[in-house]
């Protein structure tokens, strides 16, 4: 079944790809099918030549790099990974209906995806160029994809501290699922950034720099930044808001969806849970009450590092109307805030309430 897609009414070209999985198709295997992995994008696909592609590794380093995919493909040791991208946007249609947000995509629960990615380790391209400087604190990423802001072009941007980037987890993928990566999802090349939102892995990578600081990119320093509930559009200081990185604990309903009618009886309730990927999801509950009564879900897979955690519950209920809630713990105690209203924000980022469906059974 195709992703569905979104449409984000800030931007005004026609032709940006946003897309999701059918709800009822999401978390049903480990790994995700390629075709159902949502793809995020502010901007056009942009055109490329594979032959002609360089990567330029830039700032403090010893030596400056522009290498070939095929060069980045035989002079660095492959690495496969799987770990689960999340936009930090997930879940904001719960937001937008608590109170309004003015852009972005109103995601549903869609917007995440586990996949096994194939590539280098950025820590082994970072020590090919040497790093120079022991002011370098930053890696910023620059993408091919641009868009127009304030009159002039720019490209998608990026950075994570470089102790993140020398992690080894960090790769630069050239494969997705054992296959090339699809030119929707950054071929040739992309960042993966495991445990972080999905806006610091930038998709068409064509430079890597060292420095002192975070990227100067709109998208890190406007685009993608957090603030508590009292700040609105009218009133931010964006020099005053968190720049997003790690994701919170976090988990799901899948199935049912909210608003089904189903026959009374045995309900088998099924959804993810995450964390920020160093920790393992340890505990999940479920409530088939609003909160009165919880039970604790069985885990569909080992728990692992850089991963969702899949889950389901079952429960016997008699006929009418029954409210779930999910939360979720991980290995270090963290779990969910219970209520919309404590974490909305005006930019509608990083939901973790606590997740509820309504159900009618007949």
């Amino acid at each position: 079944m195709p992703l569905s897609e979104k449409h984000d009414e800030t931007k005004t070209y026609d032709d940006i790809l946003n897309a999701g999985p059918p709800v009822d198709q999401l978390a049903r295997d480990f790994v995700t099918p390629t075709e159902l992995f949502f793809v995020r994008n502010h901007s056009q696909i942009p055109h490329l030549q594979l032959d002609s592609y360089r990567l330029r590794v830039q700032g403090l380093v010893s030596r400056e790099l522009s290498l070939s995919l095929d060069e980045i493909k035989t002079n660095f040791e492959q690495r496969t990974l799987v770990a689960t991208l999340q936009c930090a946007g997930n879940r904001r249609k719960e937001l937008v209906s608590y109170k309004p947000i003015d852009e972005g995509l109103a995601w549903d629960i869609e917007a995440i995806g586990t996949a096994e990615w194939t590539g280098l380790r950025l820590g082994d391209i970072l020590t090919s160029a040497g790093i120079s400087d022991e002011t370098a604190g930053h890696v910023a990423f620059l993408g091919l994809d641009t868009l127009m802001r304030d009159g002039h072009r720019e490209a998608f941007g990026s950075s994570i501290p470089l102790d993140k980037a020398l992690g080894s987890e960090v790769l630069l993928a050239y494969a997705m699922n054992g296959e090339d990566l699809p030119l929707a999802h950054g071929c040739p090349l992309r960042v993966i950034v495991p445990g972080y939102i999905g806006a610091r892995s930038v998709k068409w990578l064509s430079e890597i720099r060292v420095q002192e600081d975070p990227s100067d990119n709109h998208f890190q320093q406007v685009g993608y930044k957090l603030f508590p509930p009292h700040i609105n559009m009218y009133n931010v200081d964006y020099h005053d808001g968190m720049q997003l990185t790690k994701l919170p604990v976090n988990s799901v309903i899948v199935r049912p969806q909210d608003r089904s009618l189903l026959p009374a009886g045995k309900i088998m309730v099924e959804g993810y849970a995450m964390s920020d990927g160093e920790h393992e999801i340890t505990w999940v509950s479920v409530s088939p009450d609003g909160g009165e009564s919880w039970q604790r879900a069985e885990f569909l897979n080992e728990p692992q590092l850089w991963t969702w955690q899949l889950w389901r519950a079952e429960f016997d209920l008699p006929p009418g109307t029954h409210e779930f809630i999910v939360r979720a713990w991980d290995s270090a105690a963290n779990s969910q805030p219970e209520t919309i209203a404590s974490v909305w924000n005006f930019k509608g980022y990083v939901n973790n309430a606590w997740h509820r469906v309504k159900i009618t059974l007949k």
